[in-house]
């Protein structure tokens, strides 16, 4: 309720659902169809996790952002499998979940670099990336720019901020954005953060 109440009293915002458990959540996202899903990983009938898979595997393109708590339920690192989008901390300000909000429904989702840190403290090389199998060898395909983007990608920058630091332009920033992606296959910026880590580039 808290949540809808903050996203509701925003312009740009309208929320068309909720879901009390998962099972209702993978029901309501394909009759709504909504740009974002904010997903909590602990629910009765059918956890947040298995029903981001559900949700993604009957819509590809659905944005999830998975809830966690600051020690990080260790059932959330599920949701880089079942295709979430990214992580936000429950007691995040509102101008955070605002911002997160926002950026993932642009397809500019970052994930916050403490939660970044904790995960790799926890899970080292056992977090499932997709495409990490080889991806050194690959990273020699990037251009020194394209190099430079991954690293600000995982430093947790958004597309504004790495424009700013690169002095690119925004464009330029997510065409160099889709490249990197593309060339790693690698599905969204938040498995470009995690492997930014694993490679020792941040």
């Amino acid at each position: 309720m808290g949540l809808s109440m903050v996203l509701s009293a925003e312009d740009d915002i309208q929320v068309v659902g909720e879901a009390a458990d998962g099972a209702t959540a993978v029901d309501r996202a394909a009759a709504l169809q909504p740009d974002v899903i904010l997903m909590d990983v602990r629910m009765p009938a059918l956890d947040g996790i298995e029903a981001t898979r559900q949700i993604i595997a009957k819509r590809p393109d659905a944005k999830v952002i998975i809830l966690t708590t600051f020690d990080l339920d260790e059932y959330a690192f599920g949701g880089l499998n079942a295709g979430a989008s990214g992580f936000l901390l429950k007691d995040a300000p509102p101008i955070e979940l605002l911002a997160a909000v926002r950026a993932v429904a642009t397809g500019e989702a970052t994930v916050s670099p403490r939660i970044t840190r904790r995960m790799l403290d926890l899970y080292g090389g056992k977090l499932p990336v997709s495409g990490s199998d080889g991806s050194s060898a690959r990273l020699a395909a990037l251009t020194e720019r394209e190099r430079e983007v991954l690293i600000a990608v995982g430093e947790g920058l958004s597309n504004p901020e790495i424009a700013s630091r690169l002095f690119l332009s925004e464009s330029t920033v997510k065409t160099h954005v889709g490249r990197i992606l593309f060339k790693l296959e690698l599905r969204d910026r938040v498995q470009a953060v995690i492997l930014a880590h694993r490679e020792g580039l941040v």
